[in-house]
């Protein structure tokens, strides 16, 4: 089951993640393509300005107006997207050498992913106007995104069997790298053709700005 899941399906799941999200950008594109007013609204300076401004930690009026959620979100993020593709143990498996992080750093980061999701699970199930719009999809979605946070942590402090928890670690790791495409993580994708299209939208249309 090890080497299957360390081998076949880490392939196999990489090759949906990225046919799966070639496909998403180019139906979107040819979307936007179709549309009169996406495109022939869309203007560079505008875009760059929003996109600067929402990546930029309290750049925005409703960040500052949340700091709490701001701080965690940016943090979360952060963590979620560099610590898998810098860890040391990843480019062993792949057999590549690139820049990685060091064990304690990666460690921190590991358990900011962790604290940051429960954060995002204590919001869902307790905040009144944020539950509202909650589904058990969003809850399973998050458990999933936390889970090969969790089980890689277990791993490598060697809690519990080792051979099953990093069974279940490379397993998690497959199912995320699947669902990328196909839910609501595909906004990593799409993030800065969102940002843009509304820039312009409030730029460009309304004269006003989206931050």
């Amino acid at each position: 089951m090890y080497e299957f899941v360390s081998g076949p399906l880490f392939w196999i799941s990489l090759a949906i993640c990225v046919a799966g999200s070639i496909y998403k950008l180019v139906t979107v594109i040819k979307l936007a393509r179709k549309d009169k007013v996406v495109l022939p609204y869309m203007r560079l300076s505008y875009s760059m300005k929003s996109i600067g401004r929402w990546i930029t930690p309290f750049g925005t009026r409703s960040m500052r107006l949340t700091p709490i959620f701001t701080a965690v979100a940016f943090s979360f993020h952060i963590c979620l997207l560099f610590t898998p593709l810098l860890l040391l143990a990843h480019h062993e498996l792949l057999g590549i050498r690139l820049i990685h992080l060091p064990d304690p750093v990666a460690h921190v980061m590991t358990a900011i992913v962790i604290i940051g999701g429960l954060f995002f699970l204590q919001r869902r199930l307790l905040v009144p106007y944020v539950n509202n719009v909650t589904y058990f999809s969003d809850i399973l979605l998050l458990l999933l995104v936390m889970a090969p946070f969790v089980t890689g942590f277990l791993a490598y402090y060697q809690w519990f069997d080792y051979r099953t928890v990093i069974t279940l670690h490379m397993i998690f790791g497959c199912v995320m790298l699947v669902i990328i495409p196909f839910t609501r993580i595909v906004h990593m994708l799409f993030f800065a053709l969102t940002r843009a299209y509304m820039a312009c939208e409030f730029g460009y249309v309304r004269n006003s700005q989206d931050w």
